[in-house]
């Protein structure tokens, strides 16, 4: 059992790069900042009531969403921009040395299903590339 000396550890040593916030266009208070923005709005939403009341979490869920046509491109694109933005010529280029991160925000109408698919597949793609990112889901737990 590790004691709290050794919690370090149980991470890496790769720092966040990215930053992804999922949330719902309908509650009227998005995430602060400058960030890419991908909108979700053309990918399918769950019909059925069953898939209405879980969330973009749900594998049935995710495989709803991800089979729309157009949301792997989706995906994948959005994993490159944020790769193109991270790199260090780049970041000197647009930012200069401040930045040190990309933050990506990800809408949909309510925030639990469409912007949670497309933040979480971005996030693998991210992390396979070994970028450090971080995952924040904003209102996957409001109501409709």
């Amino acid at each position: 059992m590790a004691t709290p000396d050794d919690l370090s550890a149980l991470y890496t040593d790769r720092r966040v790069q990215s930053v992804i916030t999922s949330y719902g266009q309908h509650h009227q208070d998005p995430p602060d900042g400058d960030a890419l923005l991908v909108d979700t709005a053309p990918l399918r939403n769950p019909p059925t009531a069953d898939l209405l009341h879980a969330t973009g979490l749900d594998p049935r869920v995710r495989r709803y969403v991800m089979a729309t046509p157009g949301a792997r491109r989706l995906v994948a694109r959005t994993a490159e921009k944020v790769r193109i933005l991270l790199e260090p010529d780049t970041l000197r280029q647009w930012a200069g040395p401040q930045l040190y991160r990309v933050d990506v925000h990800v809408r949909c109408q309510y925030g639990r299903h469409r912007s949670v698919v497309v933040a979480e597949e971005v996030a693998v793609h991210l992390r396979a590339a070994g970028i450090g990112v971080q995952v924040e889901h904003r209102h996957i737990d409001r109501p409709y």
